[in-house]
Parts: C-alpha cells; structure tokens; sequence
C-alpha cells in the first residue's frame, strides 16, 4: 500500500474513533456524531443532517460530568450572551433609526429639489413668454419731426438683455438641480 492510501486510511479511522452517540433525558438520540464544540451551557454537534447544539440541562449526569458542566458557569455565560444580545439589538435598532432618518432626510432633500425644479421650469417658461413678446417689438422706433425723421430704441426691448440674462441663470440652476436629483436617484 502506498504512503497516500495509508493516510486515508487513518484519516478515517480517525474520524470514526471520534464519532460518539448521545441520548438526551427525554429519548432523543444522536447517533454518529462528532462534538464540535464545548460550551459551558452545552455541546455543539455534527451530524449527517446538520449542527445542533444540546443543552447540558437535557443531558444526562454522566455526560455532564464528562463535559465539566458547571451550572453558576452557564448560568453567567448566558447572563453575558443575553447581555451581548441586547447590546448589538440596540446597536441594530440605532442604525435602523439611523437609517430611516437618512431615508427622511433623502424623500425630504428629492422633494424640496423637484419643487425648486419646477419653481425654475415656471420663471423659465415665463422669461421665454416675455422675451418673446419683446422680440416681436420692432428694435427701433421712428419718429417724425418735421421734415426729418429720428430713430431711438425701442424702449419695450429695453430690459430684453437683463431678461436673456436672468433666463441664461435660471437655466444653470436648472441644470444644478437636475443632475442633484440624478444623484439622489442613483
């Protein structure tokens, strides 16, 4: 037999030296299984469907006796487990809250963006309506004086320049909150 065969060979007969059968005190057996580990208020099993763990309550004396069950050391390692288990729930309900108060802040921040959108929307369409009205004026007014004729501007096209250039603002905003409301979106 070679090196390799031998070492599965003790492998197993390793593995199956270590196998033990268990019966709790209400009937339940656990047969074939490998003691995964040992806690003060039980043993942790491998069996062929899974792991279960055992409680050494529902243990008999000898197999108690065998695992060094001491009662006062369950008793605190179950005080410090439930202790740990109410310190990491209130951790969990911290970030939830947390959570839910940044989804708030976020629902809070999309609305006041989309609002602000169609504020900007709005005083767009009407810059557009005004400048239009203005370009349909004629640039320049003619106005006779006796025998000759003067030239002015139109005053009704005087703002068109201060309107153009509130209109190209309103637009840079417009586009600021539009690509915000892409990132909150995203």
């Amino acid at each position: 037999m070679n090196k390799t065969a031998l070492a599965i060979i003790a492998a197993l007969s390793a593995s199956i030296a270590l196998a033990d059968d268990f019966k709790t005190i209400n009937g339940k057996e656990y047969k074939n299984v490998k003691v995964s580990r040992v806690e003060p208020d039980g043993i942790v099993l491998i069996t062929k469907s899974g792991i279960s763990k055992v409680y050494f309550t529902e243990l008999p004396k000898e197999v108690q006796q065998r695992f060094n069950y001491d009662p006062k050391k369950a008793a605190a390692y179950l005080r410090q487990k439930a202790k740990a288990t109410r310190k990491n729930n209130e951790q969990l309900a911290k970030e939830r809250a947390d959570i839910h108060e940044w989804f708030g802040d976020q629902r809070q921040n999309v609305q006041t963006l989309q609002a602000r959108y169609q504020q900007l929307q709005q005083q767009e369409a009407d810059l557009l309506s005004q400048i239009g009205a203005m370009q349909s004026q004629p640039a320049s007014v003619q106005i006779p004086s006796g025998r000759h004729s003067y030239s002015y501007t139109n005053p009704l096209r005087a703002n068109l320049p201060s309107l153009q250039s509130q209109l190209s603002e309103i637009r840079r905003e417009k586009a600021q909150v539009r690509e915000q409301l892409e990132k909150t979106q995203h």
